[in-house]
């Protein structure tokens, strides 16, 4: 009995074994070492994730914009370019204006011409029959316009007959009558030296009737200086010498048969 059980014994061993066997064939051999994601696992370590799973990423392209742009200029170059450009600007307005222009505008009067400043002489006047010249006035008092007359003889032999008598003691200057003229009286507020000639535009300034009233005197000095660019006189200097000027070529414009008016400068 006593062999019996060992021989059972030994079968259920041998039983056991062959189990055994087949479990670690099935499952692997427990003592392979542990893989390296384990191992890192272990020690606190983030595993080594295979590259081919997560591929390097490509940076994305520049937009297109960036890809056409151009360098920065340099700075000095880039400051000299805008400022011719900001000169040409500021020249244009100026330049075309002056292009614009001519010397010749439409007659704002019957006893002027078509060129700026300028009047018909004395023989054309008389022999066209203008013998009236007119202008508009406004009293400094009431603000009433009308218009006043004067007759083209006598009263350019007055201002004739002034400049013959004062011509050598002006000295080129305006005298204080002519700077500061008396003007008409108002026959509307009867108030006195109140008149004063309208004047708008420096081309529609009525020249011929300011000169028969002695009331150039009247006109700002940019308009004094238009009348002698255009009538090619020095227009530099004070209002006295200007409106002398002005005095002696509209005399002269009238009649230069007399001598007495041939004391126009140029320089």
């Amino acid at each position: 009995m006593e062999n019996n059980f060992s021989l059972l014994r030994e079968q259920k061993i041998n039983a056991d074994d062959e189990a055994l066997l087949e479990l670690s064939l099935s499952t692997g051999s427990r003592s392979q070492p542990l893989s390296q994601s384990s191992s890192q696992l272990m020690l606190g370590q983030p595993p080594t994730l295979p590259s081919q799973l997560f591929p390097p990423v490509k940076p994305p392209p520049p937009p297109p914009h960036i890809l056409h742009m151009q360098p920065r200029a340099n700075p000095s170059h880039q400051e000299a370019v805008i400022g011719q450009l900001d000169s040409h600007i500021r020249r244009s307005p100026s330049k075309i204006l002056s292009e614009g222009k001519s010397d010749t505008i439409p007659a704002p009067y019957p006893w002027a011409t078509t060129r700026r400043a300028t009047v018909h002489g004395l023989e054309y006047l008389l022999a066209n029959g203008l013998t009236i010249i007119s202008g508009q006035m406004q009293c400094k008092k009431c603000d009433r316009q009308y218009e006043i007359e004067y007759d083209l003889q006598p009263k350019f032999m007055e201002v004739a007959s002034f400049i013959s008598a004062n011509k050598d003691t002006m000295h080129d200057r305006a005298p204080s009558v002519w700077l500061n003229p008396t003007l008409p009286d108002c026959s509307f507020c009867n108030k006195r030296n109140c008149l004063k000639p309208i004047m708008s535009k420096k081309r529609s300034i009525n020249w011929l009737f300011l000169l028969l009233g002695q009331m150039l005197g009247c006109c700002q000095l940019k308009a004094l200086k238009y009348y002698c660019k255009h009538t090619m006189n020095h227009r530099t200097g004070a209002k006295d010498r200007v409106l002398y000027l002005t005095y002696i070529d509209l005399c002269n414009q009238l009649d230069r048969s007399q001598g007495s008016f041939d004391i126009k400068f140029t320089t």
